[in-house]
């Protein structure tokens, strides 16, 4: 099975997820497409969680507790959100193999570098090996298939990240993991009649 990973370098929740992903990786030939979060939520009409205060002070806890609790590396940067599309188009450009992500994931979320300084910009290059990331990024190509990424994602109705897709379907956040794993190994769980009668739940009310 073939599937696509997104996710942003904005988001702990990718970060927590990718050090996760060979749950599945075995039983599924994964893509992994780095997207603009940002951009799904402007296409979407939605905030991000750090766009709301109470639950961005929420949210910084919990992935802070996630992390501790797993007991994987995890320093927040000084400052959030950032600007991540330096990062993301290096991912491109360096071909976002699981050691290239893995990289920039660990410097930003493990060593807490911020991808829109001077300073975080140099230690990424330094994580992944190379010194010329502004002319890596600065390559057309590389700004379209970012681009290109989200439109991809769009068109799969991908809303937010970290997502799978997968067969048609969306897997949603680093606690959708399991639901994928399960779904993997059995695509029936979204064929009971359970499932099916959500296909078309109607709704009773609207906010204006």
């Amino acid at each position: 099975m073939h599937a696509h990973w997104y996710f942003d370098v904005i988001s702990p929740y990718s970060y927590l997820q990718f050090l996760r992903l060979n749950k599945v990786a075995d039983r599924c030939d994964l893509s992994l497409k780095p997207v603009l979060f940002a951009g799904l939520l402007n296409a979407n009409g939605q905030k991000g969680p750090a766009e709301i205060p109470s639950k961005r002070l929420f949210t910084y806890r919990m992935v802070t507790w996630m992390a501790a609790k797993r007991g994987v590396p995890f320093t927040f940067p000084d400052a959030h959100p950032f600007n991540p599309i330096r990062a993301l188009r290096l991912c491109v450009a360096l071909g976002s193999t699981p050691d290239v992500v893995g990289k920039v994931f660990h410097a930003v979320w493990g060593a807490g570098q911020l991808p829109d300084t001077d300073t975080g910009w140099a230690a990424i290059q330094r994580a992944c090996g190379i010194d010329n990331g502004d002319e890596l990024i600065s390559d057309p190509a590389v700004k379209k298939q970012l681009i290109e990424n989200g439109e991809q994602a769009l068109a799969e109705n991908v809303f937010g990240v970290p997502s799978f897709v997968a067969g048609g379907e969306v897997f949603w956040g680093d606690d959708s993991l399991d639901f994928f794993s399960d779904w993997i190994d059995d695509p029936g769980v979204l064929a009971t009649l359970e499932m099916k009668q959500l296909d078309d739940l109607p709704s009773n009310a609207t906010r204006i």
